[in-house]
């Protein structure tokens, strides 16, 4: 783990948005995720589960060159190798993902001082692994449920509160949060906030994106906030 408060980890809040490639593709996802940026938007995740590594690495490349116009972070989901070749500001990674000590070898072999993400589920002692092999990040959920991982399990969101005192990193709420329940949520005061389909499954999601950014954006969290509601 390196300074949270310099370079692109200073920029680990706010809005997070995660691709949804079963709805769009090549230039509709890019274009999809630029209104999702012109929204507000502040850190874009290319996710794609598929063996398409040709449009994989368009679609990751074209993205990544995207939010460095607009001054956005681009991780890469689990996909180290594709992270490193496109210059991605980091990667996520899962439970059957890389290590993050292996993962954080393979990008300062190409140069890189990546940010390295790490789901957490409802696991204090996968955060507690995560932050001690060096992990940016900790993400927490399903906070909601959720229509992209209905059999996740659910994290509460006491969680947040927990793991940004007991470990100081910023820290991640995920998992069927919408318009309607994000308010829930932040009392909490999570960093970042990450959504798929609450924006792109919406018929605007410029407009999605705005109305999720502008709440998240009134609860800029406090390093010194102790206080779990």
């Amino acid at each position: 783990m390196t300074d949270a408060t310099t370079g692109p980890r200073a920029c680990l809040h706010g809005l997070y948005v995660i691709t949804d490639t079963t709805r769009y593709q090549r230039d509709a996802l890019v274009r999809a995720v630029g209104e999702a940026i012109d929204g507000g938007a502040c850190i874009v995740q290319y996710r794609d589960k598929s063996d398409d590594v040709e449009r994989r690495r368009a679609e990751a490349a074209a993205l990544a060159e995207l939010c460095r116009r607009h001054d956005c972070l681009f991780i890469v989901n689990d996909d180290v190798e594709l992270a490193v070749e496109t210059g991605a500001d980091g990667v996520h990674l899962g439970r059957e993902d890389h290590a993050v000590i292996e993962a954080r070898r393979r990008f300062e072999a190409a140069g890189l001082d990546a940010i390295i993400g790490v789901s957490c589920y409802a696991e204090r002692q996968r955060a507690e692994n995560a932050v001690a092999s060096g992990a940016d990040y900790l993400a927490f959920g399903a906070m909601f449920p959720s229509p992209t991982k209905p059999h996740a399990p659910s994290a509460s969101a006491h969680l947040l509160a927990w793991a940004r005192e007991t470990y100081g990193l910023p820290v991640c709420a995920i998992g069927g949060i919408t318009a309607e329940n994000i308010d829930d949520l932040l009392v909490y005061r999570p960093d970042m906030v990450a959504v798929i389909s609450e924006v792109f499954a919406s018929t605007d999601i410029r407009a999605a994106a705005a109305a999720l950014a502008e709440r998240i954006e009134k609860i800029q969290p406090d390093p010194t906030q102790s206080e779990v509601p």
